[in-house]
């Protein structure tokens, strides 16, 4: 066993890969402050005060929202397994690894799965979704907003329109755009969407939003079976972030801290001058690496601002050029994942990460 263990000290990296991205020094005081208990008033306080940041960037009126304690893969559990009761049918649009874990949770939910294929680096579309809806007896449509794996921004409000045609209920995956780009949970008429603190938000990893509208929280209410999950069961976690503050888990209370400094800044910079910035800066890192004769992987008119995905050129050895990224500039990129592992490099401009400076880096690095 070791015995000869040092002082904590990991390097300074500048983080412009797929997440987590860069924390303001804010953040980081924030996470240094005393610690309280759960239920202490002032932790009362600081929760009611979270939910109302995170209204402002869910865009959202909705009693129910909150930060699910784990990371953004339990914030997709938690919406799917709450609303999910064993024999629904679920439609899933598969367009990255992202829409492939929506399945695999749908169907340990116990629901059928219908998938909707979709290529990787594609949107999908209205009609698509539609021809899915047609024979009737669906749920759940879920899909990724911003699908980290291959840097695709989906449209949703034609899709959202059909679906509530059908009676059916719109699950939203939007953990690489909330805080980066506008997620309109109300005049899209999302019913379900949950994000992580990790990404636009330049939160530490371990937080993940989620809202519920009172149609789906009431589906909610009204299940047959028990949610499959008792840690993640909304029902139960509500009532201890709402008037009843009925314990249920002891929040992370650091975390929180933190969540609630990164959702300030927000605030305070305005979400449309939020969104301007990370606009700007991927306009800027598209033209220098498109310059560079570079390939953009995402369907033109759906790229994503947050999260840049280009393609490896030919020739090109995808790990080395990351490793020299790392060591020499201490600049963290993304590889690509399942079927694109070696084909694409992902260069996130996420939250604090989003800045001139760190585009002009990046671009000076890899030239």
């Amino acid at each position: 066993m070791k015995t000869d263990f040092q002082d904590l000290k990991p390097p300074p990296r500048v983080l412009l890969g797929p997440g987590p991205s860069n924390v303001h020094p804010r953040v980081l005081r924030a996470m240094a402050t005393p610690l309280v208990g759960h239920l202490d008033p002032e932790f009362l306080v600081i929760m009611d005060e979270t939910k109302e940041l995170l209204r402002y960037v869910f865009q959202t009126e909705n009693d129910l929202v909150l930060p699910v304690s784990g990371t953004g893969s339990a914030g997709m559990e938690a919406s799917l397994c709450n609303i999910i009761e064993p024999g629904d049918q679920v439609v899933v649009v598969v367009k990255g690894v992202f829409g492939e874990r929506m399945c695999d949770v749908a169907g340990r939910c116990g629901a059928r799965v219908k998938r909707i294929e979709v290529e990787w680096g594609r949107i999908v579309e209205p009609e698509q979704v539609k021809a899915a809806l047609k024979d009737g007896g669906v749920k759940v449509v879920a899909l990724v907003h911003a699908e980290t794996s291959t840097g695709v921004l989906q449209p949703l409000e034609e899709i959202s329109h059909t679906v509530h045609e059908h009676g059916a209920f719109l699950l939203v995956d939007a953990v690489t755009s909330l805080g980066g780009h506008p997620v309109k949970v109300d005049e899209w008429g999302v019913d379900i969407c949950y994000s992580g603190s990790q990404k636009c938000l330049s939160c530490p990893p371990g937080l993940a939003p989620i809202t519920f509208n009172g149609r789906a929280a009431e589906a909610v209410h009204n299940r047959k079976s028990k949610v499959q999950s008792w840690y993640l069961d909304m029902t139960m976690v509500e009532k201890y972030w709402g008037q009843e503050r009925a314990y249920h888990h002891t929040a992370p209370i650091t975390m929180n801290y933190a969540l609630r400094e990164a959702l300030l800044l927000i605030f305070e910079e305005g979400l449309e001058a939020r969104f301007e910035r990370h606009r700007l800066n991927h306009q800027a890192l598209l033209a220098g690496l498109q310059a560079m004769g570079l390939e953009p992987f995402a369907q033109a008119g759906h790229r994503l601002w947050t999260l840049n995905a280009v393609r490896v050129p030919e020739g090109v050895e995808d790990a080395k050029v990351r490793r020299r990224l790392l060591d020499e500039f201490s600049i963290e990129i993304g590889g690509g994942l399942g079927p694109l592992k070696g084909q694409i490099w992902r260069i996130g401009l996420m939250g604090y990460s989003s800045s001139k400076q760190n585009v002009l880096l990046f671009l000076g690095a890899l030239e």
